[in-house]
């Protein structure tokens, strides 16, 4: 966002507070890592209160135009009322990519974010469904922001042969695990003989790893052990394999998610859960491949994997429907400012 906004002709300031807590993967071996780590979970002391008093006070000193809370799960709304006293001509917008009102969502990760909401200018939401709960809650006004692919890092990437050896497969998923039909769908392709590869948080990510969940699978067990990629690793992984998928977190109650974009920027075809959403943005058959059941998961990934010109056909009109269609950061960063503009 801070890259694209500055394409755009803004001077913008980054405040990161992940680098107060620590993200590496030795952040939580040293007694002060474990302190560290227990404030940010349950978002209380000193490293809580630092965090919104040096936002404070940047934002004080700054004077901005418009300060972009992206899920200020860390962000009090004392910090947002003194902000406004100090700079009262600073917009104050809110927004947030997890859904906090999904029903089984434990509420103490989300008081301060919540608690927040009416000291906003505008709260932005990134599905539909949470514009009313954001209003129900206090909002003074509301609006949609949908998830973004980016250009420099999401495209067809050409890959050396150790590359295509690592990353070539039939069907590939990159995301979190999550208890909702995604694995039995994942079984189901193996099953079926098709190559398979998994992506995403490995075991320490309790309710999200990959770990337990396919160890317990048999035929998903060689599909381990699971690792994080991030950036162009992400795209080569994409850009190697035949068949992108998507599921929708039932969790967040999703309706589409940034693989929606990202998968068809890549040049890969999408294969995603079916959403009305989805139908919406794309035409099924022709810019994207979605299926309802494990069974017509399988049906369509091995149409596909037998007929490559209808393959690249979908893949190709996908990837020129993510761009005609201003799904990429800057032209979300340019609407997002004219709207607010507007306002």
């Amino acid at each position: 966002m801070a890259d694209a906004l500055r394409r755009l002709g803004h001077d913008v300031q980054p405040f990161e507070w992940h680098r107060y807590v620590g993200v590496g993967p030795d952040a939580g071996l040293s007694a002060g890592g474990v302190l560290r780590r227990a404030q940010n979970k349950y978002l209380v002391g000193p490293l809580v209160r630092r965090i919104n008093a040096d936002l404070l006070a940047m934002v004080a000193a700054a004077r901005p135009d418009l300060l972009f809370v992206y899920r200020g799960t860390h962000v009090t709304r004392g910090t947002l009322e003194a902000i406004r006293r100090a700079t009262p001509g600073t917009r104050l917008v809110g927004y947030n990519n997890d859904d906090p009102f999904a029903p089984g969502q434990a509420s103490w990760p989300w008081r301060h974010f919540i608690g927040a909401i009416p000291a906003y200018d505008r709260m932005l939401a990134y599905r539909a469904h949470n514009l009313q709960e954001y209003a129900a809650r206090g909002a003074r006004a509301t609006g949609l922001l949908l998830p973004w692919f980016v250009p420099s890092v999401h495209r067809p990437m050409t890959l050396t042969e150790d590359e295509c050896r690592r990353y070539t497969c039939d069907a590939v998923f990159v995301g979190h695990y999550e208890e909702d039909g995604r694995l039995e769908a994942l079984d189901a392709l193996v099953r079926a003989g098709i190559r398979v590869r998994v992506y995403g948080p490995p075991t320490g990510f309790p309710g999200h790893d990959w770990h337990g969940p396919l160890s317990r699978t048999p035929a998903l067990g060689p599909l381990m052990p699971v690792h994080m990629i991030w950036d162009e690793d992400y795209a080569r992984a994409l850009s190697a394999s035949r068949v992108g998928l998507c599921f929708l977190s039932k969790r967040n109650r999703d309706q589409y998610t940034r693989r929606c974009f990202e998968i068809p920027a890549t040049g890969t075809l999408l294969m995603s859960e079916y959403s009305a959403e989805l139908a919406g943005l794309y035409r099924e058959g022709t810019d994207a491949e979605f299926f309802r059941t494990p069974g017509e998961l399988v049906e369509k990934v091995r149409f596909y994997l037998d007929r490559p010109d209808a393959r690249n056909a979908v893949a190709s009109s996908g990837r020129e429907r993510v761009h005609r269609d201003g799904h990429d950061v800057d032209s979300r960063m340019r609407t997002m400012l004219a709207e607010l503009e507007r306002a």
